[in-house]
């Protein structure tokens, strides 16, 4: 017997209700959850398997994510529950696809909104058929150093964590240069191959947009900082990629940027596949908590 699957088309079915024991599920349980924006893949985890814990009456029922999402990205993010844990690393195998949000113009050491901008480069020779040439050269099979500001582990400490301690000393040495700490990431991070099987322009805005809130951050993930771009009017585009496990589409901004000779960073970025799980029937927190409400 396989997993079940809780997603919208679990809501439409006839009976839409989670039995209270988990025994009736022998494979566990995947929820796809659509995760909100500021909101790290832990606190969707911490948040259900709370509520899960409490719902099937088990203190040490498993819960874990098939496939971390960075705190600014939205969209699809597997859920396990119970002994469908163990099926997480085959389900992070499995192809993804999103849609990126890029900026022109300037770089941030965080590769995306979480630092401010701190480089900038011009944008003159920037038009939509050059991005659209240079987007086909990062087609297919190749290497990708991931940024310092992601969840690899280096050593036993996550090299987010190293990258967020070595800012945090450059900005407070006076004369340290805050724009170059990140050079370190290729001796600190080893190269990995990914694919990039299609990759598409959707849209090019050369006097850039105005960017606007994903969603109302809770107060629990108002700690991750949003850098504010919207006096800058940076050329934007959108870019639809389809992807192996492993890539970092914050890197790969990075490398489009590099290729352009203008700097790019993610202003967004949402996962609207992962595998066969499409964003479109992901649950909400608000549906995935309901599914685990205790009725009297």
């Amino acid at each position: 017997m396989a997993f079940l699957t809780v997603d919208k088309a679990f809501l439409r079915s006839p009976a839409p209700v989670l039995a209270r024991d988990i025994e009736a599920y022998p494979e566990g349980l995947i929820l796809p959850v659509d995760k909100p924006y500021r909101w790290t893949s832990a606190d969707v985890v911490r948040k259900l398997k709370f509520l899960a814990c409490r719902y099937f009456q088990k203190k040490n029922l498993k819960v874990g994510h098939a496939g971390t999402l960075d705190p600014l990205a939205t969209g699809v993010l597997l859920v396990c529950i119970g002994k469908a844990t163990r099926e997480a690393e085959a389900l992070q195998r499995h192809e993804k696809e999103y849609l990126a949000g890029l900026s022109f113009g300037a770089t941030t050491p965080s590769y995306d909104l979480e630092k401010e901008p701190d480089r900038f480069y011009p944008t003159e020779g920037l038009t939509k058929e050059r991005l659209d040439g240079v987007l086909q050269g990062f087609l297919g099979e190749q290497e990708q150093i991931a940024p310092l500001f992601s969840a690899k582990s280096v050593e036993g400490i996550r090299a987010y964590e190293m990258a967020r301690k070595m800012y945090k000393k450059a900005k407070s040495s006076p004369g340290e240069d805050t724009a170059g700490f990140d050079k370190t990431a290729e001796e600190l991070l080893s190269r990995q191959r990914i694919t990039i099987s299609d990759i598409r322009l959707e849209s090019f805005l050369p006097q850039g947009r105005i960017p606007q809130e994903e969603a109302e951050a809770s107060a629990r993930s108002a700690r991750i900082h949003v850098a504010d771009i919207s006096d800058f009017h940076f050329p934007h585009a959108d870019i639809r990629i389809t992807c192996s496990k492993g890539t970092y589409i914050r890197a790969l901004a990075r490398d489009i940027g590099e290729a352009l000779d203008t700097g790019a960073f993610l202003d967004s970025l949402r996962r609207t596949r992962s595998g066969d799980f499409r964003a479109e029937n992901a649950l909400d927190m608000e549906e995935a908590a309901d599914l685990m409400k205790i009725v009297p």
